[in-house]
């Protein structure tokens, strides 16, 4: 079920990197685990920011293809969390349910709604 339209997925969008500007700081990630959240951080904004939906600014990546990523990103955070984050039990259970969040997500959204783009006014 596509419960979540491309306008909620944007909206979600930008909380989520706020959510991930903010986790070092709330979770207590330093180092590499704290940088890798902050660049996550950046290459989510630069998705949001370059997708062809209406929270998107200049709108050249289709939406499809930006929840491809997405799901790509998913299962390689968890695959990430499970195999090289073993000696950080807090950003491990961090990103296997984070990974698992944005798999949750692109499976309940509807990435074929309205292309900006081409929609008329």
């Amino acid at each position: 079920m596509k419960i979540i339209s491309p306008k909620i997925h944007g909206i979600i969008d930008y909380l989520v990197v706020v959510f991930l500007l903010a986790s070092p700081s709330i979770f207590g990630f330093m180092g590499h685990v704290a940088l890798f959240t902050y660049a996550l951080a950046g290459v989510h904004l630069l998705l949001t920011i370059l997708t062809n939906y209406s929270a998107g600014v200049v709108k050249i990546i289709p939406l499809p293809v930006h929840g491809l990523i997405e799901f790509i990103a998913g299962l390689l955070l968890i695959i990430m969390a499970v195999t090289l984050l073993n000696n950080y039990p807090d950003a491990k259970l961090f990103y296997t349910i984070f990974g698992a969040v944005i798999l949750v997500t692109f499976l309940i959204t509807d990435y074929k709604g309205v292309n900006v783009a081409s929609a008329t006014v």
